[in-house]
């Protein structure tokens, strides 16, 4: 391998895993929906908060703490990117975070003042706030505060500046920084947001093609860790973001997620079943108690991995036709108007918590849905196993090889 080469490939693992590690901080603000979406969900006006109900006040506070996180979402992905992003971050990213996000947001609002904060009047918390640029003012405050952390979070300065020094220094010269990029984006903001709201457009006005090809990739991008990488223009800031619209009852919305419904609570645990059934006698009893356990979790709420992980390297045909599967149950839903949202995994809770919202429509119809995706899963999963010999958990080669040993003894 020639020096050229081994550099091309050293610079693309050190992209491959700067992505990875960027897909890995989108996790923490993400972490804060299903708090948000509960409290949001418990105090809307078709459960808790209805007029004349007993609760009162106690509604509306529920309401008030689950859209105000909504609301702030820019601000928790500010954090949560600096924090998540930059290594060995600590308390003092974060602080850095909230400096240069208010500093960002604050001059993009000289160029573009699209929100004077005419929201914060009683009951300010039940509207969404129009941040400029929405979630993506978070990623970039998130991504700067970070670099500029690792950076500088060290620094020596003039005895005279010593205490301006070290991880003191970050928030000011992030505020500077961002005060710089605050004025670009500023400048840019009636272009970007044009071509923000044409990307939606194109990618939301055909949910049908867009919500297939969309969930292939969403699970396509598991295994490398990349799918919080389209999950958070999809879900947050394209046309005003499809989880953020369903969280305030737009109607329409949900497309880039009722479709995970019939997969996450019916096809995957039918996924785990056939895993145990195609096991060898001998591990049986292991790999049962295993999969019983991770397809409960995936039913209830929504959490796939220990049944995905189990065949997505060992098995990978399998995972390439769950995910040919998963963006044709997307393409499906969309084709027939289901709309069904969730803040955390399309499980049994969210699907509970959700399908009386004013958004939702035509709910019922996943149930069916998921039972025949069940039977496809199940007999797709167990033809495919045993067909190809795939060495799906209780069907390794070593397992075999210790019980041949054992029978020639």
């Amino acid at each position: 391998m020639s020096a050229t080469t081994a550099e091309g490939a050293k610079g693309k693992g050190r992209g491959l895993a700067g992505l990875q590690r960027f897909g890995r901080s989108l996790m923490l603000p993400i972490a804060a929906l299903p708090a948000a979406g509960l409290l949001g969900r418990l105090g809307a006006d078709d459960v808790l908060g209805k007029d004349g109900a007993d609760w009162g006040k106690f509604a509306e506070v529920l309401a008030a703490a689950g859209n105000g996180l909504f609301n702030w979402l820019p601000l928790l992905f500010a954090v949560g990117i600096a924090v998540g992003f930059a290594r060995k971050g600590d308390g003092s990213t974060g602080v850095a975070a909230v400096v240069g996000f208010v500093v960002f947001n604050s001059v993009v609002q000289v160029f573009a003042p699209i929100n004077k904060m005419e929201g914060f009047k009683e009951g300010w918390y039940l509207q969404p706030i129009k941040w400029p640029y929405s979630v993506l003012a978070g990623v970039v405050v998130g991504l700067v505060t970070a670099v500029l952390w690792q950076k500088y979070h060290r620094i020596k300065l003039p005895p005279f500046l010593a205490f301006f020094g070290g991880r003191r220094f970050v928030p000011i010269i992030n505020s500077l920084a961002l005060i710089v990029l605050g004025v670009i984006f500023g400048l840019l903001f009636k272009y970007v947001d044009a071509g923000l709201h044409n990307v939606g457009e194109a990618v939301t006005g055909s949910p049908i093609v867009g919500g297939g090809i969309y969930g292939f990739l969403n699970r396509l991008l598991i295994p490398i860790g990349l799918h919080q990488l389209i999950n958070v223009p999809v879900w947050f800031i394209f046309d005003g973001g499809d989880l953020t619209n369903f969280a305030h009852g737009v109607p329409g919305s949900g497309a880039f997620m009722t479709g995970f419904f019939p997969i996450f609570m019916f096809a995957l645990p039918a996924a785990a079943l056939a895993i145990w059934q195609t096991a060898h006698p001998s591990q049986k009893k292991v790999v049962g108690s295993v999969m019983v356990a991770a397809a409960f979790t995936a039913f209830l709420t929504g959490v796939t991995e220990p049944i995905e992980f189990a065949f997505m390297f060992v098995a990978w045909p399998l995972y390439l036709i769950h995910a040919v599967l998963t963006g044709i149950s997307l393409a499906l839903v969309n084709w027939l108007g289901i709309h069904l949202g969730f803040n955390f995994s399309g499980g049994a809770i969210d699907f509970a918590l959700y399908a009386g919202s004013p958004a939702a429509t035509k709910v019922w119809l996943l149930i069916p849905i998921g039972l025949a995706y069940a039977v496809i899963y199940y007999v797709l999963f167990r033809f495919v196993i045993t067909k190809w010999n795939l060495k799906t958990p209780g069907r390794e080669e070593q397992i075999e090889a210790d019980l041949e040993a054992t029978a020639a003894k």
